[in-house]
């Protein structure tokens, strides 16, 4: 079973790569693509099946649950009051809504949360992720990595119509109210994905290289803000804020001489 999750990981983990280069070339090169719903669909199962792989059924079921049901309510409760991320709604184009927030939402959000950790994980080798404070220091590291995905993210989302703000904010259009809520969110994910997952088990048996496939794609991301063209000053910010977590998280997973710390 292991093994046939293993290659249902390297196949969703090329068909990202390949989506991803598709839209950075899209201004130059049109090659064929997927719309946002299947893109998400197919970066959710990415992220699914390496979590499977790697930590089991049975953590990777409490981590997506956790993170469905954390994402849904902030969600939720945001577009209702703007209290969380500020004055929202959604648009019609990420398909059926439940309440006020598109089904493909919480996806969306494990599919982000999950490489975000990764490289989190990464950085901190070493650190015991079963104590309360390490758990603390990666949820912390965590929200931040994954906000500097949306830092990028947003404006273009925003500007395309997945999402409209009500006010028009000051970073691209964003109120910078949005990334406080992603950062306790995301913090809010991973604390209690964490002390679900306080109690050590055995490390999955895994090379470097399919460890590190979710940083890859985070990395891969980054680059393909920093090809993007609609916000060239996003260029910039993309290099720095999601490419920097990335590098040092690559250099750590190739100059460690020992199993990666997925404890």
């Amino acid at each position: 079973m292991n093994r046939t999750i293993r290659f249902l990981t390297w196949i969703f983990f090329a068909a990202i790569l390949y989506l991803i280069l598709a839209e950075a070339l899209a201004p130059w090169l049109h090659l064929p693509s997927l719309g946002n719903i299947a893109f998400t669909a197919v970066f959710f199962l990415f992220a699914l099946s390496h979590c499977l792989a790697v930590e089991g059924p049975r953590r990777t079921l409490q981590f997506f649950a956790v993170s469905a049901v954390v994402s849904y309510l902030m969600e939720e409760i945001g577009v209702r009051t703007g209290l969380i991320f500020g004055a929202y709604h959604y648009g019609n184009g990420l398909g059926a809504k439940l309440g006020h927030v598109p089904i493909l939402i919480p996806l969306a959000w494990f599919m982000m949360i999950y490489p975000s950790q990764s490289v989190a994980k990464a950085m901190l080798d070493g650190i015991d992720f079963s104590s309360i404070r390490g758990i603390t220091a990666l949820s912390a590291v965590a929200a931040f990595v994954m906000t500097a995905w949306d830092v990028v993210m947003d404006p273009g989302m925003a500007l395309g119509g997945s999402w409209i703000w009500e006010k028009s904010g000051a970073y691209f259009g964003v109120p910078r109210h949005n990334y406080l809520g992603w950062l306790f969110t995301t913090f809010l994910v991973y604390w209690i994905t964490g002390w679900l997952w306080r109690r050590k088990q055995p490390i999955a048996i895994t090379t470097k290289l399919f460890a590190a496939l979710p940083i890859v794609v985070y990395g891969f991301y980054a680059l393909r803000y920093v090809a993007s063209n609609h916000f060239p000053e996003l260029q910039l910010i993309a290099l720095f804020s999601m490419g920097m977590p990335a590098l040092i998280a690559s250099i750590r997973l190739c100059c460690m001489p020992k199993q990666p710390n997925y404890g």
